[in-house]
């Protein structure tokens, strides 16, 4: 799930989701499905507006949905920033990308939020005040579904997997700094890796020594959360870095 948390005041509760969905649901049903961004938007966008505490986690910068209904709830987020606990995770291949890195800053200082950077391989996630969590699923035709959590031990469930990674996650400014250099040398790396290069040659070629050459390489790896050189250009095309 492409997410964005929008902050506000408490408010939901299983009788709230009970309402939410497509035909008749019982109150307190422990899952709702929901189909598309749009569909979401349209019957949980409240929740967002009426939270205290989010916590998410986030594969990119995008919106669930670039809608009327997006913008709107953007700009009632920027005008109660600081209101509310924002809390999200960003996977560590993000701050690879210059143009992300420096956006994902800007988002953070405009909601005041709370950004950690993880390597751990994350599904998107956005829990609302520890009553309700929104899982990502799969895509069909096109189209994302979406489980809506109510069911206490479950969402508790979801509550400490997200406590543990946001304990383990370095914060954004530490990890961009950390990973300035790599993200300079990255797009010519995975352009020598495309190619086939050999390490001697690609080291040659970006004037490093063939040691520093294939730690640049490791740490790109680690970035990107491969655990090979051929996975890292699959990470790297998903990304949109090469």
């Amino acid at each position: 799930m492409a997410t964005s948390c929008q902050p506000g005041r408490i408010g939901p509760t299983a009788r709230t989701i009970g309402r939410m969905t497509t035909g008749e649901v019982r109150t307190g049903d422990p899952v709702t499905i929901v189909r598309g961004e749009q569909e979401l938007y349209r019957r949980l966008g409240h929740l967002f507006l009426t939270a205290t505490d989010l916590a998410c986690v986030a594969n990119d910068l995008a919106l669930w949905v670039a809608d009327s209904r997006a913008a709107e709830l953007d700009a009632v987020a920027t005008r109660r920033a600081g209101r509310a606990r924002i809390r999200k995770i960003y996977p560590t291949g993000l701050l690879l990308d210059a143009v992300s890195a420096q956006e994902l800053v800007r988002r953070r200082d405009r909601h005041k939020a709370q950004i950690r950077i993880s390597s751990d391989e994350l599904s998107e996630t956005v829990i609302v005040d520890g009553k309700v969590a929104i899982l990502a699923g799969d895509v069909t035709d096109g189209v994302r579904s979406y489980s809506v959590i109510t069911q206490p031990e479950t969402v508790h469930g979801v509550v400490s997997l997200f406590e543990t990674v946001w304990r383990t996650g370095v914060d954004l400014d530490v990890y961009d700094a950390q990973v300035a250099e790599i993200r300079r040398l990255a797009p010519a790396v995975l352009d020598l890796l495309g190619q086939g290069a050999k390490d001697e040659s690609a080291a040659r070629q970006l004037g490093l020594s063939v040691r520093t050459y294939r730690r640049r390489v490791g740490e790109l790896m680690a970035a990107l959360g491969a655990s090979s050189r051929f996975q890292a250009g699959v990470r790297a095309r998903e990304l949109g870095l090469v």
